[in-house]
């Protein structure tokens, strides 16, 4: 069982569609992961990194309704598992099949719990997942913004997406804790602030600081502010919806993660126009105030920066993102991981994944090549000098449903069907009936 810190990366697998669906962005194939992933399972190993965001590529895996293309799965899992890194699951980053649309469609929540409770049935070693990533984020860029999936502009549109978005993850949760209950659930969103830059941008301010809450509200089932819940029924969500998410909320299972990059406090207009106003607050700030909403275990789920002219652009920002994590530890909020996002450098992420142009982002701890980055090994050292000063799954959550690595699990479930065996052996004989072993 592992009762250490949770350093981690991921490798990126966001697909979503562009272009009103005639193109899909294949994050795995832009980076070289279909050709190379032995080599990135290695890079994950070298830089002494146990705990790997990663999934399967949902548009080629699942084919349609209990249809489905494990190869790709089954041959990477079964190395992870092999290797003793332990997955944390992205069922869901950004895209969906072609079959099913986007994300405006009102079945996708419902058959997605199938599409969930699939995997974790094939891989029942697997404890850790995000099922949907960043739902915020997608429903804004999908719905909100025009730029993925349905390219949609509007505050119904928006709505719609995120009440889906939520709801397949709900529904996802309790699809797995069926077949394993002590699954435990990293979500990874966004955590956003909102800087009014005059008086007359404080109103609109205000609003987007409380929407920018609204995906974990609902996963969490805490009731929205009072504006917030006019706005969600002046834009499609009806009572009895809301009334599900106060209802199925499986909270105790969860693990808060928060995204933070550059990009993610804004600087509002009086007119509600938004731009990015960098690091103001940063990250010991902004999850404070996540974490004193909801008041559940973090995690630092998401960062980067850009490897810049100098060569220790990225460096930097590493280690001040590792000092944020140092400090809101210390000063006693529950954090019990970190994460560099991603394992190696991405691709048109500087156009948000609207444009298809090669461009290749030095944002990885590994460049495409698959060469270590300066970041990446100033990442190994953090985990070499603090993964032994850290223990974490000490109490609460974790006392009750420790982290078990892939190859106790393997190990354990031998000892169940042994066990089992052994009974089954016993009855027969005082039965006299014949044995079928499994």
């Amino acid at each position: 069982m592992n009762s250490q810190f949770l350093f981690a990366t991921g490798i990126e697998n966001s697909n979503p569609t562009i272009h009103n669906g005639a193109m899909r962005v294949d994050e795995l194939e832009k980076c070289g992961h279909y050709k190379h992933w032995r080599r990135d399972f290695d890079l994950v190993e070298e830089l002494g990194i146990r705990f790997l965001r990663y999934g399967p590529p949902i548009h080629t895996t699942w084919l349609g309704p209990e249809r489905y293309d494990w190869s790709f799965a089954d041959e990477t899992f079964r190395n992870l598992q092999r290797r003793n890194i332990v997955p944390i699951v992205d069922l869901c980053h950004f895209g969906l099949p072609d079959w099913l649309g986007n994300f405006q469609n009102p079945d996708f929540p419902a058959l997605f719990a199938g599409y969930a409770r699939a995997f974790a049935a094939r891989f029942p070693w697997v404890q850790l997942y995000t099922p949907v990533n960043e739902m915020y984020i997608c429903a804004r860029f999908s719905a909100l913004f025009g730029w993925w999936n349905e390219q949609l502009s509007s505050d119904f549109a928006f709505v719609t997406a995120l009440k889906n978005l939520v709801k397949a993850n709900v529904l996802a949760m309790h699809a797995i804790l069926a077949l394993r209950p002590d699954a435990l659930f990293i979500q990874s969103e966004s955590s956003e602030y909102y800087h009014a830059e005059s008086i007359v941008a404080i109103k609109p301010a205000e609003i987007l600081n409380h929407r920018r809450f609204l995906s974990l509200d609902l996963n969490y089932g805490r009731r929205v502010d009072s504006e917030v819940y006019e706005y969600l029924l002046d834009n499609g969500m009806s009572r009895d919806e809301y009334h599900f998410f106060l209802e199925n909320k499986v909270k105790n299972s969860c693990i808060m993660g928060n995204d933070y990059y550059n990009t993610n406090e804004g600087r509002v207009a009086a007119d509600g126009t938004v731009h990015s106003a960098g690091e103001v607050f940063g990250y010991y700030v902004i999850t404070k105030q996540y974490y004193e909403r909801y008041y559940l275990p973090v995690m630092h789920t998401e960062t980067n920066y850009a490897q810049g002219p100098r060569g220790d652009e990225a460096v930097q920002w590493l280690w001040k993102q590792w000092a944020n994590v140092l400090r809101i530890r210390n000063d006693g909020v529950p954090i019990i991981g970190f994460t560099w996002y991603s394992l190696t450098d991405q691709v048109d992420w500087d156009t948000a994944l609207r444009e298809n142009n090669g461009t290749v982002n030095p944002l990885g701890l590994c460049d495409l090549d698959r060469n270590i980055r300066p970041a990446g090994a100033a990442y190994k050292d953090i985990i070499r000098d603090w993964q032994q000063v850290l223990p974490t799954h000490t109490q609460g959550l974790f006392s009750q449903m420790p982290i078990i690595m892939p190859q106790e699990s393997l190990s354990l479930r031998n000892t169940v069907n042994s066990d089992e065996n052994t009974a089954l052996q016993s009855a027969a004989i005082s039965t006299e009936l014949p044995v079928i072993l499994t």
